[in-house]
């Protein structure tokens, strides 16, 4: 399927692609402490959701900087980066642990996903992560007028599909199933609303 995003799709994706890029040169220079691999797991995570739908990326950044502002509000910078060191060793989970997370019921890989998604940042102070909250605010803020524009170009195609007479309906005038995949919740709940 071919189709071109919307100049309000391609600049989200642009600037959530930026975003991520900045965020993992950062983490690169926490390679030391054990980090980096989280981080980009999580930023990894993020990027996949960007591509999904303009609901999966809207939701994935609200709660993400929600859970920032939750951490600058309730905990100091040593504070949380121990805890956050002590999550990642404490839950054991080699290189390899993240690759065997397909056999996981899917559930239970999306909440993992979520809180490595909304945990793992390269700041080191509370004032950087006071810069990384502001940044995700102007992301949120360009994901929901994305959403709300209705410039959804792969909801267009699969619409139109779903509207293709040839396509969808079979030479005696009865509609064919069509089976539809998604990695994402938040892209299910989309597309179902």
């Amino acid at each position: 399927v071919s189709y071109e995003l919307s100049e309000a799709e391609a600049a989200l994706y642009k600037e959530v692609t930026d975003y991520v890029r900045e965020e993992f040169n950062r983490a690169d220079a926490l390679e030391k402490d054990g980090r980096r691999g989280t981080i980009g797991f999580a930023l990894t995570i993020l990027q996949r959701r960007l591509a999904s739908s303009p609901e999966a990326i809207y939701q994935s950044l609200k709660r993400r900087r929600e859970r920032l502002e939750k951490r600058v509000r309730s905990e100091e910078i040593e504070k949380r980066g121990a805890e956050a060191r002590a999550f990642l060793f404490a839950s054991g989970l080699t290189d390899e642990d993240w690759q065997e997370l397909d056999e996981l019921p899917e559930d239970e890989i999306e909440e993992l996903e979520d809180e490595v998604v909304d945990q793992a940042s390269a700041a080191r102070t509370i004032a950087e992560l006071q810069a990384e909250i502001d940044i995700l605010k102007r992301l949120e803020s360009l994901a929901l007028k994305v959403r709300q524009s209705g410039s959804d170009k792969k909801w267009e195609e699969l619409s139109r599909i779903l509207d293709d007479r040839k396509t969808m309906f079979d030479g005696e005038g009865n509609r064919r199933k069509l089976v539809i995949f998604t990695e994402h919740r938040d892209t299910l709940n989309y597309l179902s609303s």
